[in-house]
């Protein structure tokens, strides 16, 4: 049976993973639940992997990651890349900076050791090569030494990343996040909220990787909107071609995601028309990362528009628990042996 489309999930990234007792000693793996995935590396759940099994390494961090991913199969495509910088075939023999000097029994190619600045020089060059260049990824730091790294390598290296793609900072508690970007307007609905960590009933932070949203919580009002919209024929003429839009053609609409612009159009000429606007007017890409509103000039991002659509497509069940009023649970009612022993029944 083939399986159903679903649609982009709420967050799926690649993370950095590493020992708190050897700083050396590092790991990378993706996951759609960071808080999750951490507790199972450090043995509080089942279900780790084996390389970060020995009790002498753990407790384990997560000191970067990067989100934005589409699908679990794109972010395990980058986790493989960036696992494996030496062969990896998106990046181009020219441009590689990791070589293998030593060979398995099988004859392929020995992984060369790991080392902080290996893993985030090769996260830097994988943002940059057309594979996932104008993903719509986020990279989030979440230990200040790390991001020092960081900044240290592009300072210098000459390529430089997209302008507009999200730098994300928040080192604690008290300091909160920061975030770096070319646009000043870039949502940042994916930081601090929809927390749904593994608290066990205990307080859990609200910063670092529990404060990533792990629902569809930020987009609530955008994919209501999306929803009045069609439920109640409010589309119009695109706002691009100015046709007039008929869904009962089976065709693909987005949808402004600024609020109060109900915005809509063709896909393809959404498509179409941010390429154009792009600084060079998005010369051999297919997909667009962003750009103005035709209607209301205010600023979209690919990215978000393409999360709401498939929602709207093919997350119905998705849609329905987002937008559900919660009901307050009633409390339970006395029996006559709760009254007369002062214990609940079950």
């Amino acid at each position: 049976m083939t399986p159903q489309p679903r649609p982009i999930p709420a967050l799926y990234c690649v993370y950095i993973l590493r020992s708190t007792v050897r700083h050396s000693s590092l790991y990378i793996g993706s996951t759609p639940n960071p808080p999750r995935r951490l507790s199972q590396h450090n043995g509080v759940v089942k279900g780790g992997a084996v390389r970060t099994s020995r009790s002498s390494l753990r407790p384990w961090e997560m000191v970067a990651l990067v989100s934005g991913f589409a699908s679990s199969t794109a972010a395990l495509k980058f986790e493989w890349a960036l696992t494996n910088p030496h062969t990896s075939l998106h990046i181009p023999s020219e441009s590689r900076l990791a070589f293998s000097t030593q060979r398995k029994r099988n004859g392929q190619p020995k992984r060369p050791p790991k080392s902080l600045s290996s893993i985030l020089s090769n996260l830097h060059l994988l943002l940059s090569v057309p594979s996932f260049a104008r993903w719509p990824l986020r990279v989030h730091f979440f230990k200040r030494d790390v991001h020092a790294a960081w900044g240290r390598w592009c300072g210098k290296v000459e390529r430089e990343l997209r302008g507009s793609l999200p730098v994300v900072t928040d080192f604690g508690e008290d300091e909160g996040a920061v975030v770096a970007r070319a646009s000043a307007s870039e949502p940042l609905g994916v930081v601090g909220e929809g927390l749904d960590g593994d608290g066990g009933g205990e307080e859990v932070p609200t910063w670092g990787i529990y404060g990533l949203p792990l629902d569809y919580t930020p987009l609530k009002e955008y994919v209501a909107k999306g929803q009045d919209i069609f439920e109640f024929e409010r589309q119009g003429s695109c706002v691009v071609c100015k046709e007039e839009i008929d869904p009962e053609e089976g065709g693909l609409y987005a949808v402004c995601s600024n609020e109060g612009c109900e915005g809509v159009g063709h896909l393809r000429c959404w498509g179409r028309y941010l390429l154009k606007s792009e600084e060079g007017g998005g010369e051999g890409a297919i997909l667009p990362v962003g750009g103005r509103c035709p209607r209301c000039k205010g600023e979209v991002h690919w990215g978000t528009m393409m999360k709401e659509l498939t929602l709207r497509v093919r997350g119905q069940k998705e849609v329905e628990n987002l937008l559900k009023v919660k009901r307050k649970r009633a409390p339970r009612k006395k029996t006559a042996k709760t009254k007369e022993t002062g214990e609940e029944d079950g």
